[in-house]
């Protein structure tokens, strides 16, 4: 019964994305975010926000493809932040970035966010948030549960949004 209504609820995300102008996608009070700040707003530093953001995607894609609860995604992103930092300093290493970073899972401050004519209020927000240098850049940001990484949130522009075919893959994990 679980499943059906985790399919149900990806089928009306994926209608409301596919609907034209009807792509408001609201995230549930019960959520986990994940964040990457970058350094700054250089090119650089906005290229080395990717780079990480894209790696740790691909980490955190793989471990959650199974999870179906908040309480077991939870679990899963507290025990692997410790390869999520090796995946960061590999990622630094390879690609010659000399750049300090944080990585914290735990509650941590969003600033209100609209988009589309929906706010996404401010507020304290479980989410992993990891922060380049001194994290005063724009940054990326989207929903891991339920999952929902649609949004590429950049503080400094509220229409620049890019889509990800994350709520694809998981409607293909359940159809396939």
């Amino acid at each position: 019964m679980k499943k059906i209504m985790i399919v149900l609820v990806f089928l009306s995300i994926a209608f409301l994305i596919s609907n034209g102008e009807s792509t408001e996608v609201l995230i549930p009070k019960e959520a986990i975010r994940f964040r990457v700040i970058a350094n700054s707003n250089t090119k650089e530093d906005q290229m080395n926000k990717k780079k990480i953001t894209n790696n740790l995607e691909q980490d955190i894609s793989y471990l959650l493809k199974d999870s179906n609860s908040l309480a077991q995604t939870r679990m899963i992103l507290k025990k692997n932040v410790g390869m999520f930092k090796t995946n960061i300093e590999q990622t630094l290493k390879v690609n010659h970035i000399n750049e300090t970073y944080t990585i914290d899972y735990g509650n941590h401050y969003f600033p209100e966010k609209k988009y589309k004519g929906v706010i996404y209020p401010e507020g304290e927000y479980e989410s992993l948030v990891v922060t380049l240098g001194n994290g005063a850049g724009e940054n990326f940001w989207c929903v891991l549960f339920p999952p929902l990484c649609l949004l590429e949130a950049e503080e400094g522009n509220n229409e620049k949004v890019e889509y990800s075919s994350f709520v694809k893959e998981v409607l293909d994990k359940y159809f396939s």
